[in-house]
């Protein structure tokens, strides 16, 4: 019999379920091309960075192009977080996304190396809020139970970002030229702003005064920038003995326990410092760290062996790194698929870190003779290890906090991952031109005899005498040895910290109810997912 008057209660709710739904993917969808962003940016410049010092030289200054990037970050994460929840998600996201084009546009505008740095500072500030902002809406937006639904979109995303931007990046520097590199942020930036402008609308809540850590933000600024430098100038700009080196040391050290000692007697502090009480937050917080480490490190490195040593143009080089890239994604989604499914993860950041230490180790083994063949299969393991560790690290911390502290379990790891890229670019970054240089005076070269820059870049290559090519190749070798070597200890660290993992179930593993079904039986459906247009 056909109901002809108004539907029963239980007709809207499945109806408003039904739009929840598809206004929780339109929104996703939004969130993830902001999140593309931030991603795709540092792929891209890896395989443009040889040409862009052919260009504007500061071979010296390489691995700050990065740095001040990753840096700048890190510093901002924490204060976007809080400015979210002073003045609303959606506006402060927005303003990130403004500020991360901007410098993107500045960056490649940029007229030398010192310019290129400090604006690729700006469009670290902007990529801080991006991150922190994805996150975060996200949490407002789905269920704790819920998340995993829509984990294979952000894999997704994540694929596309690692293995579309070193390709991208190489056609883009071949092609038109290493500043479209900046300038292709600008029409994905306009599409994310026009698309969370339109489609996302956060429910309006009161929320009572957040007070800044002003203080705990302006130390832990403070203490990582100097340490960052002692491991950028450190052997390079300064001795390592020397008073500006050990005077930043004590400054980092003086800012971090400062810090520390702030974050105790904070009313909203920026890292609550009880979330290290749990044994499996502080070692997902250090592997981690780890893994920004070698990421960065092997994504900016790789290429330089390759366009340097394996004689590779900018496009090909993005291409090489697929072994690595495939395998990080393909083992990446199969440990997401077995751990929603089982609720156990403990044995992954364990095979992870084997995986990572012999892959690193291999790829120290590279010479002027290894083949492409040969390097690809090294990348391949160190990708695979990668692929094992990439989503453990966030689940298992997020599984190791109270509901109450998601968030900040969620900025706090990914500013240990961020920290971990930085260190990893600065410290591989002075090693490597450490190596190059010393091997190069002991092949007899004259201080004179490559052009500064333009040795990064295999066109540039080509032009030289054929004794200089095959002595800076050779220097080249080595300082890749000495960073990837450096890569093999520290992941060490991470795989003995894996076996120290407590396996907890995972909250929420199985079959979970629909979303927003708890949320409904108390009238607070609305406030679990925004309504969307």
């Amino acid at each position: 019999m056909k109901t002809t008057g108004k539907p029963v209660p239980e007709s809207p709710a499945a109806e408003q379920a039904g739009k929840q739904s598809r206004s929780v993917r339109v929104v996703l969808l939004a969130l993830m091309i902001a999140m593309l962003l931030a991603m795709l940016d540092n792929m891209i410049i890896g395989t443009a960075m040889p040409t862009i010092v052919g260009e504007l030289g500061g071979l010296e200054h390489l691995s700050w192009v990065v740095t001040a990037y990753t840096l700048a970050t890190a510093a901002s994460t924490p204060i976007w977080g809080k400015l979210g929840d002073l003045y609303g998600r959606k506006g402060i996201f927005l303003t990130s996304i403004v500020i991360f084009v901007l410098g993107s546009v500045l960056s490649g505008m940029a007229q030398d190396m010192g310019q290129l740095i400090g604006f690729r500072a700006v469009q670290g500030l902007g990529a801080g809020g991006l991150m922190v902002g994805v996150m975060a809406i996200i949490g407002d937006l789905i269920p704790p139970r819920e998340r995993g639904k829509y984990q294979g979109m952000m894999a997704g995303v994540m694929a596309l970002a690692m293995i579309g931007g070193p390709l991208v990046g190489g056609a883009i520097t071949d092609g038109l030229g290493w500043r479209w590199s900046f300038y292709i942020n600008v029409p994905l930036g306009a599409l994310a702003l026009v698309m969370i402008t339109s489609v996302l609308h956060l429910p309006k809540k009161e929320r009572g005064k957040a007070n800044i850590d002003y203080l705990g933000t302006v130390l832990l600024t403070l203490g990582i920038t100097a340490i960052v430098l002692v491991t950028t100038w450190g052997g390079s700009e300064y001795a390592w003995g020397s008073g500006q080196i050990l005077g930043l040391a004590a400054v980092g050290v003086l800012a971090i326990v400062s810090f520390l000692y702030v974050e105790t007697k904070a009313v909203e502090p920026v890292i609550p410092l009880h979330i290290f009480r749990n044994r499996n937050f502080t070692l997902m917080s250090v592997i981690g760290f780890i893994v920004g480490f070698v990421m960065f490190g092997a994504v900016l490195y790789l290429p330089l062996f390759q366009q340097s040593v394996q004689g590779a143009s900018a496009t090909n080089s993005g291409l090489l790194l697929l072994p690595m890239l495939m395998s990080m994604m393909v083992v990446s989604l199969i440990v997401g698929r077995v751990t929603t499914n089982t609720g156990k993860y403990k044995m992954f950041p364990i095979l992870g870190g084997a995986l990572v230490t012999v892959g690193l180790f291999l790829l120290s083994t590279m010479g002027t003779d290894t083949t492409r063949l040969v390097s690809g299969i090294y990348m391949a393991v160190l990708g695979a290890g990668m692929g094992f560790l990439m989503q453990i690290t966030m689940l298992v911390a997020q599984n190791s906090v109270e509901p109450k502290d998601m968030g900040v379990a969620s900025s706090s790891t990914t500013l240990f991952r961020t920290l971990g890229s930085s260190f990893g670019v600065s410290v591989m970054g002075a090693l490597f031109t450490a190596r190059v240089t010393d091997s190069m005076v002991a092949q007899g070269a004259s201080s004179g005899g490559l052009p500064q820059g333009a040795a990064l870049d295999a066109a540039s290559l080509l032009k030289l005498p054929a004794e200089m090519r095959e002595m800076y190749q050779v220097a080249v070798s080595s300082g890749t040895h000495g960073a990837f070597l450096l890569g093999t200890g520290i992941a060490v660290i991470g795989f003995v910290a894996a076996f120290f993992v407590k396996e907890v179930m995972l909250k929420g593993a199985g079959p979970e109810k629909t979303a927003g079904s708890d949320k409904a039986k108390d009238g607070k459906a609305e406030d679990a997912v925004p309504a969307s247009v």
